[in-house]
């Protein structure tokens, strides 16, 4: 067994202990770790949509200031060792077996000495991540939330900035039933020391997060439109998150940064998965929306790009885009996600990641036949569905799921 295959073997077997909703053992075990988190200031991100572009941005931006930075974001779009980034290079295979497994170790003993019972998928991921970052000496690690933000295994650091880019439902078995509820959830990595930096979409809970500022001493910056003039890859949302992060980076320094050193962290950066061309002709796209309201920003993004063209009977079509490809996981609003994308493609398609909560293909053509009243192609997994696609000579986007974006780029890419 390769060192890789051993660190994916010790992450799988993490997987079996579920998730921990507290954060005391996790504490426990960073403090027999030697904190390692404590040897470089961070920058920590939450929010339902958008948290993973801010976090690559807060770090670009951070990099282009001349900070070695450490990146940490889930879940990956295709291979775990993205999930840890230093200086915008991920992780290579050697580097994220090593710290997996060394840091497994530590948790062994740390399990013989009675300090914890058991360690989680994403604590195992999180203290690698920590460990890996201060081996590398980086001067910002930029830390995206997981889950929520009350217990998540990142949250046991006290960040120099937290960052909340929005919220809407999601994981309302785990988080809490009403936007309300999750927002607390996630306000709570706004702590004493912490400057908050709260995102356009935290308008609609913006008292939880003004509260918590309150209870816990915090100043804060309310990302509010106009927004800069820069120029990006990737689709029109993103300013918004741009914006986030340039906020977020000059709070994290304290000093301005200037458009041009932004415009440098942003020239020929792609964010992975996140309306991202894998193929120019024929048009090949991927996204990774996997709830409405991100598929609302994908609409939106759409209509910016692409042009609308009536068919014949009179619905309005983009004529850049043939097929729409859609797996959505069982627990997300599927008919939100299908009645905001499915009007604007002439031809629709089904299929199913390898993800255990990926709804069955025959269930999701069903539930696409009773929104929008036309029946989807039906293909069993995405590499059906591209080849199919590529003999056709179609157009497509693919989404509905992080999961179906990364095999599709992994599919693309013959890995």
């Amino acid at each position: 067994m390769t060192r890789y295959n051993e660190a994916m073997h010790t992450i799988k077997l993490a997987m079996e202990n579920g998730i921990e909703a507290s954060l005391e053992g996790f504490t426990e075990l960073m403090h027999f770790l030697g904190d390692p988190q404590e040897n470089y200031p961070c920058v920590q991100i939450a929010g339902t949509n958008g948290k993973t572009s801010t976090s690559r941005y807060t770090a670009a931006i951070l990099q282009a200031c001349g900070m070695k930075t450490g990146l940490y974001t889930s879940p990956e779009l295709m291979f775990y060792p993205e999930r840890m980034e230093v200086d915008g290079q991920v992780s290579s295979d050697d580097m994220f077996s090593e710290i997996i497994l060394s840091t497994w170790d530590l948790i062994q003993e740390a399990i013989q000495a009675g300090v914890i019972d058991f360690c989680t998928e994403f604590e195992v991921l999180t203290a690698s991540g920590f460990r890996l970052f201060a081996q590398e000496k980086v001067d910002w690690g930029v830390l995206e939330v997981g889950l929520g933000g009350l217990w998540d295994a990142t949250s046991v650091v006290t960040p120099k900035v937290a960052v909340v880019t929005g919220i809407d439902l999601e994981h309302t078995h785990i988080l809490g039933d009403t936007v309300e509820e999750i927002a607390v959830q996630k306000a709570a990595i706004i702590k004493s020391g912490s400057f908050a930096v709260l995102g356009p979409g935290t308008e609609e809970t913006r008292q939880v997060f003004l509260d918590r500022c309150a209870e816990v001493g915090a100043d804060y910056h309310i990302i509010e439109p106009p927004y800069a003039d820069l120029k990006y890859i990737g689709a029109n949302y993103q300013i918004i998150n741009i914006s986030t992060a340039w906020v977020a980076a000059e709070h994290a320094l304290g000093h301005a940064i200037p458009i041009e050193t932004v415009q440098q962290a942003l020239d020929g950066m792609i964010v992975p998965g996140r309306f991202e061309t894998l193929r120019s002709d024929p048009l090949l796209m991927i996204d990774a929306t996997h709830n409405p309201q991100a598929a609302q920003y994908l609409e939106s993004a759409l209509l910016d790009r692409f042009t609308l063209e009536a068919d014949d009977q009179g619905n309005k079509r983009i004529v850049e885009l043939d097929t729409l490809v859609l797996c959505i996981l069982n627990d997300k609003d599927t008919t939100g996600i299908i009645n905001t994308l499915t009007p604007y493609f002439r031809n629709l398609a089904v299929t199913q990641s390898t993800s255990s909560r990926a709804i069955p293909y025959d269930e999701l053509a069903e539930l696409v036949r009773k929104n929008d009243g036309r029946s989807p192609r039906i293909y069993k997994d995405i590499d059906e569905a591209l080849e199919d696609i590529d003999k056709r000579g179609e157009t497509a986007m693919v989404t509905g799921s992080i999961t179906l974006a990364g095999e599709a780029k992994a599919s693309f890419l013959g890995k």
